[in-house]
């Protein structure tokens, strides 16, 4: 007994398909049974028949039994034969599903692909067996055999069943090794469906995810255009304009847009908003992130950002406000390790404003709340910013250099932190020291050298400044923040004023709704002498994104032009903005001007 114990357990949850399928065994060989004679009573009949019957299943079961015992034993390819000789002589589909099962868990793909085949003709119908089939062919990278079973399970079910089908293809097919031919492969069973009312954009949503796998970009947006014509509604379409936007095809943009004019989920909008922040297109993600605490108040994220960008562009009481909307959101929600980030984001929002507003003992209590050790350096950055401004700046880095780096990683951003300190109390020069030490760890991290050439800048290195923007350029010929800001530089100057143009055009071309690189045209237009031009771009920058430095340049502008009213107007309008900003400070001094 002890010995067969382990057996039973394992056959236990088998014994229900066993006993289905030995009872279907009968079946056959009830109807089939012979005529004899001379013919039998009805009684002799059916105790011939039973007896065949019991013969049978008494055979079945012992081979359906030793299959399985074979199978768990370390036998699969003997307990595979016996269980796909008893599918073939029973018909039960149930045995059929195990024979591949044993095959496929003993990752014998041929022989899986043997059982499924063998279960697709002896029932042509099966939609399980026609499943079976198409994956395991897809599995073997057998794709172009994938065809006629795709076109089958295609063909099976009801509609709803059909569009959850074709959703799944691009899973199904990612791992294939030639995506071109998986995409022609799908696109071909797909195109009976593809003008279908209910089924057709989703058809072309899968096609053009097939088409981006494959590298073919201009398939995948005729794809998303194609869906959406059909339904402006399809966030598939949406979904795979953004994935070909961060690809880096704008052509994209209007697919997404168009999405967004009608009623989009909210989450394809932050993930729009997302992407927009990393091109640093801050401008049109305070859009983004207006229509989704409009259409959703109750989504923290939004709350979350929005405050960080009113803070980052000086606007204190908007931050607040988001901050106000966004606290209660936290506190109501479920004690997760996402809402630990996001409040430890908050506090650390909270602190930055009153340090901002001047209220010391305000910024010190809101980082006191922080209690994540995964978020100390953001705490510690903090606390040392708020020594650095009461004078105690060797304190404030000790206290950034105090934290424990665990990794390489660790060491680089508590330099980046460390330098950051140091700019913000204008310490260029030895931000630059230091922001070089952690560019030394990952020389080929553009965020990083580009960080270290606005230091450069600030620090009076022009040289340099050029010299490190040129070698992100060369890296990165298309990096629009380092031509724009290579540009700008030289039109600052007012030197090499058509190369300054030449780049500033170029950085444009690949980003061409940033309004801070629209500025620099506009400024580059101005050190040109095309003065009236100059304020026509700079006030199409200044109304696409309302920043302290663009309305430093358009006031400038303005009162060179003799507009001197206006041009107070603006400045206003920048101290209101940013009464700190550096460019606005140093132009209100040189023009003399008394806002």
């Amino acid at each position: 007994m002890d010995y067969y114990e382990p057996m039973v357990q394992s056959f236990r949850f088998r014994a229900a398909a066993l006993a289905c399928a030995v009872a279907a065994a009968t079946l056959p060989v009830r109807a089939q049974a012979p005529a004899q004679s001379p013919e039998p009573t009805a009684s002799e009949a059916d105790t011939a028949s039973s007896d065949a019957a019991a013969a049978l299943n008494a055979e079945l079961f012992y081979e359906l039994l030793l299959g399985e015992m074979t199978a768990s034993q370390g036998d699969p390819a003997t307990g595979f034969s016996l269980m796909l000789d008893a599918a073939r002589r029973s018909g039960d589909p149930q045995l059929y599903r195990r024979a591949t099962e044993i095959a496929l868990q003993s990752r014998s793909a041929d022989y899986a692909l043997m059982a499924a085949r063998a279960w697709k003709s002896a029932q042509p119908q099966s939609r399980d067996a026609n499943r079976y089939l198409l994956r395991i062919l897809v599995s073997l990278n057998r794709i172009a055999d994938s065809a006629q079973p795709l076109r089958d399970e295609l063909a099976s079910g009801p509609v709803r069943d059909k569009i959850s089908s074709i959703r799944a293809l691009p899973q199904l097919y990612a791992n294939a090794s030639d995506k071109a031919l998986a995409a022609r492969i799908v696109e071909q069973a797909l195109a009976e469906d593809l003008a279908h009312p209910a089924a057709g954009s989703a058809a072309w949503v899968t096609i053009g995810r097939m088409h981006l796998a494959a590298g073919d970009k201009s398939g995948a947006l005729q794809a998303a255009r194609n869906a959406q014509a059909l339904d402006e509604t399809e966030d598939g379409a949406a979904i795979l304009a953004l994935q070909l936007l961060e690809d880096g095809m704008p052509d994209a943009e209007p697919v997404l847009a168009r999405y967004l004019a009608g009623k989009p989920q909210p989450e394809v909008r932050m993930a729009y908003v997302r992407l927009l922040l990393e091109s640093e297109r801050l401008g049109e993600a305070q859009e983004q992130l207006a229509a989704v605490t409009r259409e959703q108040p109750d989504l923290p994220e939004a709350w979350l950002i929005q405050a960080s960008l009113h803070l980052q562009a000086g606007r204190l009481d908007d931050a607040d406000a988001s901050l106000q909307r966004l606290m209660p959101l936290l506190e109501a929600a479920p004690d997760t390790a996402q809402r630990k980030r996001a409040l430890t984001r908050a506090y650390l929002l909270q602190s930055q404003l009153a340090e901002k507003r001047g209220d010391t003992a305000l910024a010190h209590s809101w980082l006191a709340r922080i209690d994540s050790t995964a978020d100390l350096l953001g705490a510690q950055s903090q606390r040392a910013l708020l020594l650095a401004r009461e004078g105690k700046l060797p304190e404030a880095r000790a206290l950034i250099r105090s934290v424990a780096a665990r990794s390489p990683e660790d060491a680089r951003l508590k330099l980046q932190a460390e330098a950051q300190l140091l700019r913000d109390v204008k310490q260029y020069r030895q931000a630059y020291e230091i922001q070089s030490r952690a560019v030394a760890l990952d020389p080929q991290n553009n965020d990083l050298v580009y960080d270290q050439a606005m230091l450069a800048e600030k620090a009076g290195r022009p040289k340099d400044m050029e010299r490190l923007l040129r070698e992100i350029i060369a890296r990165k010929p298309d990096h629009p923040h380092a031509l724009n800001a290579l540009g700008f530089s030289l039109a600052d100057r007012g030197i090499r004023l058509q190369e300054a143009k030449a780049l500033i055009a170029k950085a444009l071309e690949h980003a061409p709704s940033d309004p801070f690189i629209t500025d620099s045209l506009g400024w580059v237009e101005f050190r040109l002498g095309n003065h009236e031009e100059a304020l026509r771009i700079l006030e199409g920058a200044f109304r696409a994104q309302p920043d302290a430095e663009i309305a430093a340049h358009v006031g400038e502008v303005l009162w060179t032009l003799g507009q001197r009213e206006r041009a107070l107007d603006m400045l206003r309008q920048g101290l209101r903005i940013n009464k700190d900003n550096e460019t606005l400070q140093e132009t209100i001094r040189r023009l003399g001007a008394r806002p």
